[in-house]
């Protein structure tokens, strides 16, 4: 049983940057073929793809968050984690890992899911 698990601050202020990271158990973050997402969902609103990290290492980010987004690894720790730059208020959501064979913005595109975390954006 694949177990993902969100952790960072819960608030952070505009202008700095979210630093939020996924720890996983039950399974390596390396295993063909498997992709390493970020997710998250405004209040009110859809889900929201921000990027991923694949099992080879290589990435890919929503071009519309691309210039203030980064994604790693840490694979002795079985982790990855997800730095987005110059938050603003519309940055609060719900922010979420996932583990899929690819990505999307349904909650189907994804076979195992972290439990979720708040943050909020403000001063």
């Amino acid at each position: 049983q694949v177990q993902l698990q969100e952790s960072g601050p819960g608030l952070v202020k505009p202008s700095q940057t979210l630093s939020l990271t996924c720890t996983v158990s039950g399974g390596s973050i390396t295993t063909n073929y498997y992709y390493w997402s970020w997710i998250r969902q405004p209040p009110g609103k859809g889900l929201e793809w921000i990027g991923y990290i694949a099992y080879s290492g290589s990435t890919y980010y929503s071009p519309s968050l691309k210039s203030r987004t980064s994604i790693s690894r840490n694979t002795s720790k079985n982790q990855f984690t997800l730095q987005l730059s110059s938050v603003t208020p519309e940055d609060t959501a719900v922010y979420y890992c996932a583990r899929g064979l690819s990505y999307g913005t349904m909650w189907s595109d994804y076979d195992y899911w972290g439990q979720g975390t708040q943050v909020t954006v403000s001063s």
